[in-house]
């Protein structure tokens, strides 16, 4: 058999697994999107339909009018910001310090921060309750943005630390010779060099929040319900509100694609920084 023809056959059937592997791990969402434009009666049809048997907005226009979603949309904004920010704050200097002077203790540390990530989450939501409680933060998108960064920072300052580790200590050095702090070298000269990988972090650590739900049920209440808690609560006097739930799940999915989409370019950056080193 002819080479070229074996490896275009080989081809098209890594192109073919390749649209099948994206198709079922697409389906959820794509089910999802669709049930949103469902009428009632369809969306709880036996056997289920895939597409809607009449295309209507009423899911939306009913989901975005019940009493506390606005509210929640809010909440979950601020919280994952500050969530983010915190993350970020923190990540940061950790991780340059770490990779700058390479002390085993930074090592040690790195793993020991990656080791509470290991911890089931309910196992810390009582302390955590306790803790909030005796501060005054409870049921507030600022405890609640503490208590997510719990969650996000050890994997922030892991991810930060393996991009620090790619810029060469050259950078830094030369900075500091021509009259740069250490602190003014890594916020002018290697936080633009690894601006990728910030962007990187960054929407790891605002997805955390933005999709966490269990601190959300257990720290807040009314004021600072975010929208994972609410989709939750989507019932009606025959059980679940499929229709308003697949809806607002669709809505609170739109930031974060937009989001990914307007800093793809640092996101495929970070993802390369490192790879290839001159």
């Amino acid at each position: 058999m002819n080479p070229l023809e074996t490896v275009g056959r080989s081809r098209v059937v890594l192109w073919a697994l390749l649209a099948v592997a994206v198709v079922l791990y697409g389906f959820p969402f794509h089910y999802l999107l669709l049930t949103s434009f469902k009428t009632p009666l369809d969306a709880i049809a036996v056997p289920p339909t895939v597409l809607p048997g009449v295309w209507t907005l009423e899911n939306y226009v009913s989901a975005l009018s019940r009493a506390g979603v606005p509210a929640a949309l809010i909440n979950s904004v601020v919280t994952a910001v500050i969530s983010t920010a915190l993350s970020l704050l923190l990540a940061v200097p950790a991780a340059y310090a770490i990779t700058r002077f390479r002390t085993p203790s930074g090592r040690v540390f790195i793993l020991a921060a990656l080791v509470t990530r290991m911890v089931p989450t309910i196992a810390v939501g009582a302390p955590l309750i306790e803790v909030m409680r005796s501060l005054g933060l409870t049921d507030t998108s600022f405890g609640l943005a503490l208590a997510h960064t719990t969650i996000s920072l050890p994997l922030s300052i892991w991810l930060m630390a393996s991009f620090f580790e790619a810029v060469p200590d050259e950078l830094g050095e030369a900075a500091e010779v021509d009259g740069c702090s250490r602190l003014q070298a890594m916020v002018r000269v290697v936080l633009p060099v690894v601006s990728g990988g910030l962007a990187v972090t960054a929407i790891f650590a605002f997805l955390a929040s933005w999709n966490e739900f269990l601190f959300a049920l257990l720290l807040t209440s009314v004021r600072a319900q975010t929208t994972p808690v609410v989709i939750a609560n989507f019932q009606t006097q025959f059980g679940l509100d499929w229709g308003g739930m697949t809806a607002l799940a669709t809505v609170y999915s739109v930031p974060v694609i937009l989001l990914t989409l307007f800093l793809q370019r640092h996101i495929v950056a970070g993802l390369t920084l490192g790879a290839v080193k001159g």
